[in-house]
């Protein structure tokens, strides 16, 4: 089953996607999609044969963050063997741990405000994982009972914040908006390996990155199991696991975001984003 929320910003509904590719309004079954149905099993109850008898959503429709309710949401860095040697970087020994800021996720297709006096912001085509029940210590083995499903992650970064500000990385990866989600939450029975999904980004039409996640230094598996040693994972939460070569810090010469950009990507299996770069904006008062 794929899981969507659509609607205005801020008052989205849930929905649901069958095997006949149709968004259903599900708001009859569960009041929204979140970290709270994932964790109860709500979800599980919704069948194809009781969603292809509900009313299909009216087209087009702008769609959310599939879910809410995001306590966590993990980055992993240098992830991809092609991405650590386009930048020169070693393979490392564990896994790279950063943070990025729960307000920085949105929509897949909502546009993209770059930060104030921006200088390198750049683009980074992820698998993301959501975890779907809470674990502490859980074995690589027993690892994926634990993720609820997969989704698309656009990993920004504002590389001058991140590897000339001093510190560790997060300062570069938190900026609002600098996550989008979607356009599709994948319940984990969907995805068959998630270490054999091609995964893609174009910036204007060209592509930058063309990689595989089967080129990932950690799997899935190992991830989730490695962060349950430092921390209790919790239903909702996100894992984003890294990315292929192609992104603007790697490139000769680099390039970076400018506004009136647009960024389009995609992982097999769990749809496609596309996002409007803009410049910055001024917080509301």
């Amino acid at each position: 089953m794929k899981y969507v929320r659509y609607g205005e910003a801020g008052r989205e509904k849930p929905g649901a996607i069958g095997a006949d590719g149709i968004i259903r309004d599900i708001s009859t079954l569960v009041g929204d999609i979140s970290a709270d149905t994932i964790s109860s099993g709500s979800l599980a109850g919704i069948t194809e044969a009781r969603l292809a008898a509900l009313p299909a959503v009216e087209q087009p429709v702008r769609l959310g963050m599939p879910f809410t309710g995001t306590r966590k949401f993990l980055g992993i860095g240098l992830n991809y063997h092609d991405h650590a040697r386009e930048i020169g970087a070693d393979i490392p020994a564990e896994p790279i741990l950063f943070m990025k800021a729960v307000s920085s996720l949105g929509g897949p297709h909502d546009p993209v405000a770059l930060p104030p006096d921006s200088l390198k912001s750049d683009w980074e085509v992820e698998l993301g994982v959501v975890i779907g029940k809470r674990v502490r210590n859980v074995a690589a083995g027993q690892a994926l009972d634990a993720v609820f499903g997969y989704c698309l992650v656009n990993d920004l970064s504002e590389r001058a914040w991140q590897m000339e500000r001093g510190g560790t990385w997060d300062k570069g990866k938190a900026w609002d908006g600098f996550g989008p989600i979607g356009p599709w939450l994948v319940t984990r029975d969907e995805i068959a390996d998630p270490q054999a999904l091609d995964i893609w980004l174009e910036l204007n039409g060209e592509r930058m990155q063309s990689g595989s996640t089967a080129d990932m230094i950690f799997d899935v598996r190992t991830l989730v199991s490695y962060l349950s040693q430092f921390m209790t994972l919790e239903p909702g939460d996100i894992i984003t696991t890294g990315t292929p070569a192609g992104v603007g810090m790697g490139r000769k010469p680099q390039r970076f975001l400018k506004a009136g950009d647009i960024m389009t990507l995609g992982v097999a299996g769990l749809g496609e984003q596309r996002q409007e770069v803009r410049a910055h904006q001024p917080a509301r008062t």
